[in-house]
Parts: structure tokens; C-alpha cells; sequence
């Protein structure tokens, strides 16, 4: 196994921890991505403990390069950023788990041997960012579904304006805002005028 982190005592005390275990063997600490992708040249490893922020080469881009190079090598983020973008890139590359720094010690042993056995391993916390980022992700497809009028019309909701002021300043019919306002509904899958309101304030 390698633990990879540029933070010293990080790795003096993951390498702690693991080696109460005999079923585990450290092989190999890097500093940094670099270090990761240099050492599996000439050697071989099962898992790949890693960081995600560190200099050189970070975690996501290295397991891109780790799981495209060495794909029966298995990678473990352990990391303290507890962040959509950062889960997302990670397992979209390959990675077989995510979990935050303070998985207490007996729970890291345990997951470090279910994704040696091909379990993929992903903390509450992360599953709980990764639920509201995906959310998040969609909601924001929404928007970028509307047209440039569907969007003015919302934003005009979201400001409070009535269909009378929004005809006035867009030049349309009352008729032809209210068609925009059901595609709005329909697209945004909203009911009411105060929602769209909320969703725009929220998300626009």
C-alpha cells in the first residue's frame, strides 16, 4: 500500500495507524502525485491511500493517470475537503472511495480492506455533500435548459413584477408571457410564481 500526502506527520501517522494492522504493508509514502505515478513504474502496490491537495501533481489528476496506467490498482481519497467538485472529478476518475480525515482509525482499517476486496467505500458526510451537489448540478441544468426570454421572464418573477409589468418591458402580449411562465414551470419543475422566485434567488 503507498500513502501518498505532501504533510509529513500525516503520513508518520497514517503509516501508524495501518501498520497496527498485519494484514497491511506501507510500501511506499509520496509527497505528492509525482512521487505516486514514479514509484509504479518499477513496482507494484494494491491501494493507493491519497490526499487531494498536493503540490506537483494533486490527487484527482493522479488518479486519472493511476487508473488509466495501473487499473488494478485501487485508490482510497482521504482528504479534509468535503467538497462536490473534489468527489465528483475524483470518482469520475477512477477512485474507489472517498472518506475525510477524521475517520477515526479502526473504521480507515476496515474500509482500506473492503475496497481491496472491490467495495467502494464512500464516508456519510461525502455521501450526504455528494447527494446535495449532484442536486445542485441538476438544478443548475435546469437554468441552462431556459431560453434567453425564459430567463428574462424569470428573473422579472424572481424581481417581483406582475405579468402586466413584465409584457410592458418585454414588449409581449399578457397572452404570451403567460405561455413563458408555464414552459418556465414546466422546465423548472415548479408550480407557483413564488417558487421560480425562490429557485432564481437560489440558483441564478
Amino acid at each position: 500500500m503507498i500513502i501518498a500526502d505532501d504533510q509529513a506527520i500525516v503520513r508518520e501517522g497514517l503509516n501508524l495507524v495501518l501498520g497496527f494492522d498485519d494484514e497491511i504493508e506501507i510500501v511506499f509514502q509520496a509527497k505528492n502525485g509525482q512521487e505516486v505515478i514514479d514509484y509504479l513504474k518499477n513496482n507494484n502496490c494494491d491501494i493507493v491511500l491519497m490526499d487531494i491537495k498536493m503540490p506537483v501533481l494533486n490527487g484527482v489528476e493522479t488518479t486519472k493517470i493511476v487508473h488509466q496506467t495501473h487499473p488494478e490498482v485501487k485508490i482510497l481519497i482521504l482528504t479534509t475537503f468535503n467538497d462536490y467538485e473534489y468527489i465528483f472529478q475524483a470518482l469520475k476518475n477512477g477512485a474507489n472511495g472517498y472518506l475525510l480525515k477524521d475517520t477515526d482509525g479502526k473504521e480507515l482499517i476496515s474500509d482500506v480492506k473492503k475496497v481491496y476486496r472491490n467495495e467502494a467505500i464512500i464516508g456519510s458526510q461525502i455521501s450526504d455533500s455528494l447527494v446535495a451537489g449532484l442536486q445542485n448540478k441538476t438544478q443548475q441544468d435546469m437554468i441552462a435548459n431556459l431560453t434567453t426570454r425564459e430567463l428574462q421572464i424569470a428573473r422579472a418573477i424572481a424581481d417581483g413584477k406582475s405579468n402586466k409589468e413584465i409584457s410592458t418591458i418585454l414588449f409581449l402580449s399578457e397572452g404570451t408571457v403567460k405561455n413563458y411562465i408555464t414552459n418556465i414551470f414546466e422546465k423548472l419543475q415548479l408550480n407557483n410564481r413564488t417558487e421560480v422566485a425562490l429557485f432564481m434567488k437560489k440558483y441564478d
